[in-house]
């Protein structure tokens, strides 16, 4: 069974890993990795080479991202994105591909193969972020899947609603938490040193645009800024850097200055990789931001986890979440709450037993 799998960021790249091992090693599966959107950008860390290290028989590489980040730009990656896609399909077959989650590029290359019958699973549909526009990219990859893996039973109930289907959807868990209670970090020391974090305690910080409301993203990132620096006298702050979104360079800006106006308590990661990241969760002491991350998979680490803003509102929450709005004095405040309590040791809704392993029994019942 020949398979396809697209991956367009870091994000979802490390996500697909536990299947992606899987499928290497099973001979049931012809696998090629369909790579492109950051993955060959220079400006994201050029995560290429870390899914060339990990040596695929076959990887395909697209080149389709415009460098900016406004609304024209994003539109006209979007577009190339189909056509750099339309020429793949034409000259590519395969028994099925897997596309995940809910960017844009992933959407183009989606919506381009679907002249060509190209038949798709999708994996973390049924999702609803309300703060992005990528809540649309989901339902539109959703919609031209046949086959589905949700990380919820709600979000399996929201793909059936969409498609109008009740067979061939499936709720597995989250794919990135396959094995987490056997994962093993990498030495405390080693990561510390590797990253040139001091040895204190640390927040581990990611923030992305709000794509709904786009212009609102100025004061956003100022309120960010000021509140990490308020956050920064109390302990070092770890930020990962923000993809390939609309208006993602204002962040990015406000971070860098952020970063020189406090060299010492401010560590910029424009990419960490899997293991890496996880190590970073698990040694860190709380985490902040707006990404998924902090909403699917810090709760099997221990974190408690500061939401700011409505990018994740809409999506299922464990009990280790804390929201609040874009507003420096009300994240600062929640973040020193959050760090008088002890470790989270309440259940991750997202978590169910042998994710890959459901999917792969699945492709096989195909055959």
């Amino acid at each position: 069974m020949k398979i396809g799998v697209l991956t367009s960021s870091r994000a979802d790249y490390g996500i697909y890993l536990p299947l992606l091992n899987k499928l290497k090693k099973d001979t049931s599966f012809q696998l090629e990795v369909i790579a492109f959107g950051t993955h060959l950008s220079k400006g994201h860390g050029y995560t290429l080479n870390e899914i060339v290290k990990d040596d695929y028989p076959v990887i395909h590489k697209i080149s389709s991202l415009i460098s900016n980040d406004d609304e024209e730009s994003i539109s006209s990656s979007y577009g190339l994105t189909i056509i750099k896609f339309s020429n793949f399909w034409a000259k590519n077959q395969f028994d099925l591909v897997f596309c995940l989650g809910d960017r844009f590029e992933m959407s183009a290359a989606v919506q381009s193969g679907i002249p060509f019958g190209v038949k798709f699973a999708h994996i973390h549909g049924g999702e609803t972020t309300l703060g992005a526009i990528d809540n649309i990219y989901r339902h539109q990859i959703t919609l031209a899947a046949i086959l589905h893996f949700t990380s919820t039973d709600t979000f399996k109930d929201k793909v059936e609603q969409l498609t109008g289907l009740e067979t061939d959807v499936f709720s597995v868990g989250a794919l990135s938490l396959d094995d987490i209670y056997d994962f093993k970090p990498i030495e405390k020391d080693t990561f510390y040193k590797t990253f040139n974090i001091p040895t204190e305690d640390f927040a581990l910080v990611t923030f992305h645009p709000e794509t709904v409301s786009p212009n609102d993203n100025y004061k956003y990132a100022l309120e960010m800024k000021k509140a990490l620096e308020k956050i920064a006298n109390k302990l070092t702050i770890v930020i990962t850097m923000p993809n390939a979104d609309t208006l993602g360079s204002i962040y990015r800006d406000e971070l860098i200055q952020l970063k020189k106006n406090n060299p010492n308590k401010i560590i910029l990661i424009e990419n960490f990789g899997k293991k890496n990241y996880f190590s970073a969760m698990k040694y860190s002491k709380i985490l902040i931001g707006n990404t998924s991350s902090g909403i699917i998979e810090a709760a099997s680490f221990g974190k408690y986890v500061i939401n700011v803003g409505d990018r994740q509102k809409g999506r299922v929450q464990s009990e280790n979440v804390l929201n609040c709005v874009f507003d420096q004095e009300t994240i600062y405040n929640l973040t020193c709450k959050a760090l008088e309590k002890r470790n989270f040791e309440g259940l991750n809704l997202y978590y169910k037993d042998g994710a890959s392993n459901i999917i792969i029994n699945k492709l096989k019942d195909l055959k």
